[in-house]
């Protein structure tokens, strides 16, 4: 039994900035579909499951980030595991907001990228350091 630290620095780094990210971009985004509901004529019917995707990922959020923070602070590779794969969920829904939302203007275009950059960091690390805990 080592006695070393096999918990990520860089990860703790990233899920720390990402969580503020992350308020920053619902925020941004939910303002963006008001905006674009109000300037373009939106149809009702597609204005509904675009605010719903925003808000399943917002809900996504909390024990996406919270099992990342527990499962690397603790090293323990489950609670990392279903981190990683609550993060896949939000890549699918950061993806539609990408290029199937019904309007697509250039800042969404640049707040989603940045977000999936954010998450193959996170995910790449993830998988590192749930390596490192399973050795």
């Amino acid at each position: 039994n080592s006695s070393s630290q096999l918990s990520s620095l860089p990860l703790q780094i990233l899920l720390y900035v990402n969580g503020i990210y992350y308020i920053f971009y619902f925020l941004a985004t939910l303002a963006m579909i008001i905006y674009k509901s109000q300037v373009f004529s939106y149809p009702d019917d597609l204005l509904a499951p675009d605010l719903a995707v925003l808000f399943l990922m917002a809900i996504l959020e909390v024990p996406r980030s919270y099992l990342g923070f527990k499962g690397n602070l603790t090293e323990a590779e489950v609670p990392l595991g279903l981190s990683l794969g609550l993060t896949v969920g939000s890549v699918v829904l950061c993806v539609y907001l990408l290029l199937w939302q019904t309007y697509v203007l250039w800042a969404d275009v640049l707040l989603n990228a940045l977000l999936l950059s954010t998450y193959g960091l996170e995910s790449g690390l993830k998988v590192t350091a749930i390596a490192a805990f399973v050795s």
